[in-house]
């Protein structure tokens, strides 16, 4: 099934993300973990490709497959196209067929750290733009709540935004981001720019202090003062902190539904636990909006 149907079928989405075991990591290692996930009943699953210009494609196809043909959950796989040409794509956009996939995320991918960016692909929307006149995949894109970093405006960016929507972008899954304001602006601005397909919020319960350092790198996102409360009052307890990063993304995702989002996004960093704590909080209220029977998480 193309994900997109799911939207169209439901007025919230409830979607996790999970990033495949390092190479040198057998891949059964993630099996529980998705064992655990599919308990909660998410509508997808998006499999991540790699982040600071690593990657883990051959992996990501793979646990894609897994994902659907074993957990019948159906599957996001990633797809970056820095550093790519088109022979390269074609072949794993063909893999990927033949796994039975039906969706992709297509994204530009980071820059690799040190080295000249060589390849036929220098946007996300060119990939968008091949795989939509080549191939018959469901595709989402990123955005950006408060703007790429390589970016001089959020204005600027939603163009950007716009061109890989009118290249065919099926939906959006957002960048994480702790204050629910700034999401709320962008949407007003991106409906204003003419985007009109669903845009699924991304949320990341931050439980622990290397997660906040993490998130500063790659996004800069900005943090609220009763946050920074949090992390302030419980950086040095860990099980508080879990637990306070937990309920902070309840809060989010509660306010977020309230405000008729599309979509959840949540991303998992491969543990159940946090997942299904957040899922149990939410759920009714999903399955309410939904017009579902009310089920417990067992």
């Amino acid at each position: 099934m193309k994900i997109k149907n799911i939207f169209e079928k439901k007025e919230v989405v409830f979607s996790l993300e999970v990033f495949p075991p390092r190479s040198d990591v057998p891949i059964e290692n993630i099996y529980q973990t998705l064992e655990e996930l599919k308990d909660i009943n998410p509508d997808y699953i998006s499999i991540t490709y790699g982040a600071g210009g690593g990657v883990r494609k051959n992996r990501t196809c793979k646990l894609s497959s897994i994902i659907k043909e074993k957990y019948d959950v159906e599957a996001l796989a990633h797809l970056t196209c820095i550093n790519s040409n088109q022979k390269s794509i074609n072949k794993i956009l063909t893999r990927l067929e033949e796994k039975n996939i039906k969706n992709i995320l297509a994204l530009r991918g980071d820059k690799p750290v040190a080295g000249e960016v060589i390849g036929e692909y220098n946007y996300a929307y060119e990939l968008v733009d091949h795989i939509k006149k080549n191939n018959d995949f469901g595709v989402a894109a990123a955005c950006y709540p408060e703007g790429h970093l390589e970016t001089e405006s959020i204005d600027q960016d939603l163009e950007y935004l716009k061109q890989k929507v009118d290249s065919g972008v099926d939906y959006l899954i957002s960048q994480m981001f702790f204050d629910n304001s700034l999401f709320y602006k962008f949407r007003r601005k991106a409906q204003k720019k003419g985007i009109d397909v669903p845009i699924e919020a991304g949320i990341m319960p931050v439980i622990n202090k290397k997660q906040v350092a993490r998130i500063i790198e790659l996004s800069d996102a900005y943090f609220p003062a009763k946050f920074k409360k949090i992390l302030n009052k419980y950086e040095d307890n860990p099980e508080a902190l879990r637990d306070a990063g937990i309920a902070y993304a309840v809060e989010q995702i509660v306010d977020l539904i309230s405000s008729d989002v599309d979509g959840i996004h949540l991303y998992t960093m491969n543990n159940p636990y946090v997942a299904r704590r957040i899922k149990e909080a939410v759920g009714s209220l999903i399955n309410h909006i939904n017009g579902q029977e009310i089920q417990k998480v067992v």
